[in-house]
């Protein structure tokens, strides 16, 4: 088996002379012939130049076998680009038992092994180090995880196995499964060493040659390293804990998810055969599945389209920014200043109607600050640094007259920010680009009176700022090319991910969010229990239930953001009284997690109850009416971007390849509107 696209990751022996060892070492250095920004990765062709190496170095008798990657990456796993083309299940399973017939030679090794974890290592690169008998890690490895579970995947050579025998249950639970469905949390090396997956960590600068004397100081004896012994009483209490926490969370949308579960629930006998048989044989299944398909469809998005925004102007064309101003001092307006100022390092100020809450602001970008000390993400030096760029005043003449980016974040009414914008215009340079945080409202009715309205430009953050990636970049009826640039360009430093957008009612997530999730509650004013309504899209194993999700976004905003979009499109777009129930009521939806039964009789009455097959039906088929919808009015440049929003905002599961790939494959695409959205790069099993 050979994958035609495999950019082949080499593995490159040489004998080195160690001090304190009568023999070499043989260092095996795994090197595709690109730089960082092409990672390590095992296809076939990888497998085999690490098989050939490995029976050199064993043959040549040496003190030990250590292997260690290029500057900056160790590896990142198996080369997934080439798995669209298996087609045979015989296929897969072939290269399931290469890499594990490959990497256990080191496991086996008559001489102790070693990996120098130099930089990243994830899923098939960390599986490999697993199968060294020891493992250096460099404090400066940028991404260490198994995030296989969260492409429809397992670990499939070896790691479902060995980790857990490594480390525990507890550790290899939260390593296989939770961090891969918590948008892929990576491990710092720290917490890789506290875990256990490590036994040394070094600094990046003289890694290498720590790694030799500490390998050589184990070899002769000087060094011994003492693993904990692991614990087999409350093995199966802590899967059976984690099914139900699975269950509660995704509902059993993943089967990459269960399957996982089931193999470390094997792994309480031990590394055993039988466990890696168990492995292989579920890896292969994972393989040849449309969800792993969809998977690598997510992550080729996140990967490429995401860093390559369809239709941004030439990067060249963008204005330097010196100095930010942010209107406004609530939560989302700190949230922001405090996200420019770190990323972009220049002085940032903001504004609000009075001192007090710009104090108030500035006391939360304050206690941020020293949350990420205590937490050591940041040092005193730096700390100190940003507490000095970002400040605050009333006074807009003065702290925004030198501005190059004025950003606002004030209440979501046209009337207050159009007066907002009509102060700023007559205080900053007429080249000062002007962006609006906006969730649904025209960017072009913001700026209609405007001197200048080419340089306003909609900048969507999604909340908590700070971590959710995706930035929606509105251009609106005047913006320019220069604007557009400089919005692409800032989004690049602040390291989000930001996808061009038109302006249009709601945009890309809101918009298709509003449609999808406005069916749930029309089925409740039909009279649908809201148990059966909530738990209509579980088996989509989305990040959040709609009530759960509607209880953290506030009932007041999403029917706030419901009537713009009824304003705009009355036929597909309702105002639920249920919902106007629920905002007048300000009874909380859930508490302990539970329906409020305050809200049950509340909306109690309806006389058309649907079932939750029905529920979901008319959901999926909105979704697809309305996403065909966007395209043919050119809201996002392709299907593609509306799959990204989705992935990159709410955390939709790769495994639905954002939406648009779920909807083809059950039906509802051509069911609904004619067609399938058929995106490209998305590769399904021959029917």
């Amino acid at each position: 088996m050979s994958f035609p696209s495999e950019v082949v990751t080499h593995a490159k022996l040489r004998l080195t002379a160690v001090p304190g060892l009568d023999k070499p070492a043989a260092i095996i250095t795994l090197d595709n012939g690109f730089d960082h920004t092409k990672p390590n990765t095992m296809g076939p062709g990888g497998l085999a130049s690490l098989n050939a190496a490995i029976d050199e170095a064993l043959a040549a008798q040496p003190a030990f076998v250590a292997v260690t990657g290029k500057p900056y990456i160790f590896c990142v796993g198996a080369d997934i680009t080439g798995i669209p083309a298996v087609t045979e299940r015989s296929q897969a399973a072939e290269i399931e038992a290469l890499g594990h017939q490959v990497y256990a030679k080191l496991r086996t090794a008559p001489v102790p092994t070693f990996a120098f974890v130099n930089g990243a290592a994830m899923g098939g690169g960390l599986e490999l180090a697993l199968h060294c008998q020891y493992r250096t890690l460099s404090a400066g490895a940028a991404a260490l995880s198994l995030p296989e579970v969260s492409l429809g995947l397992i670990p499939g050579w070896g790691g479902s196995q060995l980790l857990p025998n490594l480390i525990g249950v507890v550790g290899a639970a939260q390593v296989i499964v939770q961090n891969p469905l918590m948008m892929n949390k990576q491990l710092r090396p720290k917490q890789a060493v506290e875990l256990g997956i490590a036994d040394a960590l070094f600094e990046p600068a003289d890694f290498l040659e720590r790694s030799l004397l500490w390998a050589a100081s184990v070899v002769t004896g000087q060094t011994t390293v003492e693993r904990p012994e692991i614990d087999r009483d409350m093995w199966d209490a802590v899967v059976y804990f984690a099914r139900t926490e699975l269950d509660s969370k995704i509902h059993g949308a993943s089967p990459a998810a269960t399957k996982a579960l089931d193999l470390l629930a094997l792994a309480k006998d031990g590394v055993t055969e039988a466990g890696f048989a168990a492995e292989r044989e579920a890896a292969t299944d994972l393989i040849m599945s449309d969800e792993l398909r969809a998977g690598i469809y997510s992550f080729d998005l996140v990967q490429r389209r995401a860093k390559r925004p369809a239709g941004a102007p030439d990067r060249s064309l963008a204005r330097d920014v010196g100095k930010v101003g942010v209107v406004g001092a609530g939560l989302m307006a700190s949230q922001l200043a405090l996200l420019f100022a770190r990323r972009l390092e220049v002085p940032v100020v903001i504004t609000d109607l009075d001192q007090e809450r710009v104090d108030k602001g500035l006391a939360y970008v304050q206690a941020e600050i020293a949350k990420s000390v205590a937490k050591g993400r940041l040092t005193e030096l730096k700390a100190a640094k940003l507490r000095t760029l970002v400040t605050g005043t009333v006074d807009k003449a003065a702290g925004f007259a030198d501005a190059d980016f004025v950003i606002e974040a004030v209440f979501e009414e046209l009337g207050v920010k159009k007066k907002v914008w009509a102060e700023i215009e007559e205080i900053v340079s007429p080249e000062t680009i002007l962006a609006t945080n906006t969730s649904s409202l025209s960017v072009s009715a913001m700026g209609a009176d405007l001197k200048h309205p080419e340089r306003l430009v909609g900048f969507h953050f999604f909340n908590p700022v700070a971590v959710m990636p995706l930035l929606e970049i509105i251009r609106a009826e005047h913006t320019n090319d220069v604007t557009l640039a400089t919005a692409f360009a800032l989004g690049k430093q602040l390291k989000k991910s930001c996808v061009l957008v038109k302006d249009a009612p709601a945009f890309v997530f809101n918009r298709i969010l509003t449609r999808f999730f406005g069916e749930i509650y029309n089925a409740i004013d039909l009279g649908t229990p809201l148990e059966v309504a909530n738990t209509a899209l579980d088996p989509l194993g989305l990040p959040m239930r709609p009530l759960e999700l509607l209880q953290l976004v506030g009932p007041a905003v999403a029917a706030h953001v419901g009537k713009t979009m009824h304003v705009a499109y009355p036929e597909r777009f309702k105002v639920s009284p249920s919902m106007e129930k629920i905002v007048a009521a300000g009874q909380p939806l859930l508490v302990d997690d539970e329906i409020n039964p305050a809200v049950v009789e509340l909306l109690a009455g309806g006389q058309t109850p649907l079932t939750s097959d029905e529920v979901r039906e008319r959901a999926l088929a909105a979704l697809a009416e309305e996403i065909r919808i966007m395209l043919d009015e050119g809201v996002v440049a392709d299907s593609a971007d509306i799959d990204l929003c989705l992935i990159l905002g709410g955390g939709w599961p790769f495994w639905l390849g954002g939406i648009t790939p779920y909807l083809d494959r059950t039906g509802v695409s051509e069911k609904v509107t004619g067609r399938r959205f058929a995106p490209a790069g998305v590769a399904t099993l021959p029917a």
